[in-house]
């Protein structure tokens, strides 16, 4: 068994969060669950010596601060930080309020820069720790109608963790980016997704195609939780974890893809793209 470490898992009563403090424990380490209600963490996860349930909405930094409090208070320490808790606001953008876009954004990025901005002091005063965020496909590419919104979060999610890196790589903290793909985690139920108004006749086709096949596809998504969160832990144990993980085969095909489009893109003007400088440059 690898050293036991304090595990901080947001969005920890309901699926993957679940799923990835099973496996933590299971492992043999420490695990803080937090939950809008930390009672559906300890319902879902049930008693256990080596874990503690937190309330936390993400979006309240006060909460942050004490979630990490607590944790410290019971533990001494915290070593491994899942910014997990997200939601899906789908929908075209122009029929989506501006007030649910804000939402999707103030929960799926600002959510994790308050958690990691509480967590920080605490990795910082021990010089190790790991920031794991789990980010999405959809913050690699956009392939599909709906995603505009949440595209928009997680590709905020990859800047912020990006940038995060070498700030915090001295202090010996890493990041780590989750690029999940189609996973049968509870994103696509109705606790987690919310559909925006159909009010514009143009999408109105489209509109009724994609919500069918969004819901269609709950439930019945290829990845297993369970494997994901199992792999987390594996990867979460070893010196250098990657940078980003591309979770899924069709992580995989998304990275590959977008390589490939970026190399093309950068091909297609290239003479203009290097004509650009100060003749004395």
């Amino acid at each position: 068994m690898s050293e036991k470490k304090v595990w901080f898992i947001t969005g920890a009563g309901r699926g993957l969060g679940v799923d990835i403090a099973k496996a933590a424990l299971a492992a043999g380490h420490a695990v803080v669950a937090t939950a809008r209600n930390a009672e559906s963490a300890t319902k879902a996860l049930g008693e256990h010596d080596d874990l503690l349930s937190v309330d936390l909405d993400v979006n309240d930094p006060a909460e942050a601060a004490a979630a990490v409090h607590a944790t410290v208070e019971r533990f001494g320490r915290l070593d491994v930080l899942v910014n997990n808790a997200g939601s899906f606001q789908a929908g075209f953008f122009e029929e989506m309020a501006p007030e649910n876009f804000r939402s999707q954004i103030e929960t799926t990025l600002f959510g994790p820069v308050n958690v990691t901005r509480a967590a920080l002091p605490q990795l910082r005063a021990q010089r190790s720790g790991l920031v794991m965020t789990i980010s999405s496909t959809a913050g690699i590419a956009v392939a599909g109608d709906f995603l505009t919104a949440y595209a928009t979060s997680k590709f905020g999610v990859e800047g912020f963790m990006e940038g995060l890196a070498p700030e915090v790589a001295p202090f010996g903290i890493r990041t780590m980016l989750v690029e999940p793909g189609f996973f049968r985690t509870e994103l696509l139920t109705p606790q987690s997704t919310q559909y925006a108004e159909p009010s514009i006749e143009d999408y109105a086709e489209r509109t009724t195609a994609t919500v069918e096949a969004w819901r269609g596809m709950d439930g019945k998504q290829g990845g297993d939780p369970t494997k994901l969160a199992a792999a987390l832990v594996l990867l979460a144990a070893i010196d250098e974890p990657p940078v980003r993980f591309a979770a899924g085969a069709d992580a995989v095909a998304t990275f590959e893809q977008k390589a490939s489009d970026l190399r093309t893109q950068a091909d297609a003007h290239r003479e203009l793209s290097t004509s650009l400088a100060h003749e004395d440059a």
